[in-house]
C-alpha cells in the first residue's frame, strides 16, 4: 500500500493588512446614489401580499482601526418606510457579516438582525446583499408602523444590497 501526502494549505491569518477580512481598510465609506437597491415584503403566512423598492436616503460604513468594531448605518427615506437603521454589534458567523442592531422608526428604536453575505470585497469597496426578518405585529405595537389597511401581514422582510465605496 502506497501512502500519499498531500500538500496542506495554512490558513488564511487575519493580519491586520487585510488578508482573510470580511471587510474593507480602516475608513469611512459611503453608498453612491444608484448604487443600491433595498426592498420591503410583506408576507402573509407563506404568500407576499405586498413587495415594493424602497428609497435608500443614504448608507454609510465605517471600518475603524483593529481595536474597535465597524458600523453600518441605512437611512431608508421613502413614503412607506422612513427610518434609520444603526448597528451596535457587526460579528462574522459563518463566513456572513451579522448586523445587531436598531430600526429607528417614529422615534422608537426597534431591535433588528440583518445577515448580509460579502459578495465582493477589495480594499477600497465593499458589494454586500442581506436581509432582515421583522416580526409585523411586534413592529406595529412598538412603533406605530402601519401597512395599507388591505394588506395582512405577520412578517415583512427589508431586502438590502449596496456597494460601499
Amino acid at each position: 500500500m502506497t501512502t500519499v501526502t498531500l500538500p496542506t494549505v495554512p490558513p488564511p491569518s487575519q493580519s491586520p493588512d487585510g488578508a482573510g477580512r470580511r471587510l474593507p481598510r480602516p475608513g469611512r465609506y459611503t453608498v453612491a446614489p444608484g448604487r443600491s437597491l433595498t426592498e420591503l415584503t410583506a408576507w402573509f403566512g407563506p404568500l407576499p401580499v405586498l413587495r415594493r423598492r424602497v428609497t435608500l436616503g443614504e448608507a454609510s460604513l465605517t471600518v475603524p482601526e483593529v481595536a474597535e468594531r465597524p458600523s453600518f448605518r441605512y437611512a431608508f427615506d421613502d413614503r412607506l418606510l422612513s427610518a434609520v437603521l444603526t448597528s451596535e454589534q457587526v460579528d462574522e458567523v459563518h463566513g456572513r457579516l451579522q448586523l445587531t442592531g436598531d430600526l429607528d422608526l417614529n422615534g422608537v428604536a426597534f431591535p433588528v438582525l440583518m445577515r448580509l453575505r460579502v459578495v465582493e470585497r477589495a480594499d477600497d469597496r465593499l458589494l454586500v446583499v442581506g436581509h432582515a426578518r421583522l416580526p409585523y405585529r411586534l413592529l406595529r405595537r412598538a412603533t406605530g408602523f402601519r401597512l395599507p389597511w388591505r394588506r395582512p401581514a405577520t412578517r415583512l422582510r427589508l431586502l438590502v444590497a449596496a456597494e460601499f465605496a
